[in-house]
């Protein structure tokens, strides 16, 4: 953990109908002190979207040799590699040669959207990556030091559940 970082604990209750699976998590994340509250919620939110019992969510943003969120198999190779934003070339090449597959979520539309125009054909090239950007408006509202998130999942549709409101979380896959 970097200096300076806030440990945040939450528990994710998820109800993942389009995989079946249903399971609790207690989870401990801290964040970064350059971090912003939406992007600490969307690292949540990739959790929930990719839960295993192998999903580990790493150091974020103080992690140089680590994504945002792994898995790994019993043999300690990487399964599936999650970062959020907009990766470099070389990054994401790195990623793509360590892990069967690689997800990367884009979160503000505006600069993901460039970001994509000027790399998108690029990155075609990688096949096992996918890119999905998430629609999270308002997420960061759901941000407090403990926290019970009710996480239902259905046809690609995340819905965030708490005592401070409700949020739905949409997936546009641009690869």
């Amino acid at each position: 953990m970097a200096a300076g970082s806030t440990i945040y604990k939450a528990q994710l209750s998820i109800a993942d109908m389009d995989r079946n699976y249903y399971e609790t998590h207690e989870i401990t994340i801290a964040q970064h002190p350059s971090e912003t509250d939406q992007r600490l919620m969307i690292r949540l939110a990739a959790f929930a979207l990719n839960a295993s019992e192998r999903m580990v969510i790493t150091k974020g943003i103080g992690g140089e040799d680590e994504p945002e969120l792994w898995e790994k198999d019993y043999s300690g190779d990487v399964t599936l590699w999650i970062d959020l934003g907009q990766m470099d070339e070389k990054r994401l090449r790195k990623a793509c040669g360590r892990a069967e597959q690689v997800i990367v979520y884009t979160y503000n539309i505006k600069s993901a959207t460039a970001w994509w125009k000027q790399y998108g054909s690029t990155f075609a090239r990688f096949k096992n990556l996918r890119v999905i950007h998430l629609y999270a408006d308002g997420i960061e509202a759901l941000c407090e030091r403990s926290m019970r998130l009710q996480c239902n999942i259905s046809d690609g549709e995340l819905t965030l559940h708490s005592d401070r409101g409700d949020v739905t979380i949409l997936q546009d896959v641009w690869q």
